[in-house]
């Protein structure tokens, strides 16, 4: 799947996701930036230039919301569309999640795979 269908197709990247993540809250684009890395532990860091970028996708895409802005700093939110979409994406990822808890354990030895 090219990279520029994801949010087409209501299929978050993982930078898309921990960015919907940060913004559960309306927040500024250096606290998305840092939230994303705490909630991430470290594991997604997002420079400011991708950053950007992908927030003026979300925007196009109305799943977040300009709400605030100086000279200094813009503060985003999450629209409806982008909320729903972020259920939806946290849903399928516990889902996968625990299928791969099953093909570990299967891995491990530790039971018969049930797909």
């Amino acid at each position: 799947m090219a990279r520029g269908k994801a949010l087409d197709e209501d299929i978050l990247t993982d930078s898309t996701y921990y960015i919907l993540l940060a913004l559960v809250k309306p927040m500024h684009g250096y606290g998305v930036m840092q939230n994303v890395q705490e909630l991430s532990q470290g594991e997604v860091i997002i420079g400011p230039a991708s950053l950007y970028s992908i927030l003026k996708k979300l925007q196009s895409a109305y799943l977040i919301k300009l709400i605030e802005e100086d000279e200094r700093r813009k503060t985003y939110m999450l629209t409806v569309k982008g909320k729903d979409l972020l259920k939806k994406d946290i849903k399928r990822r516990i889902s996968m999640v625990e299928h791969g808890k099953q093909a570990l354990k299967y891995l491990e030895g530790d039971e018969d795979y049930e797909k």
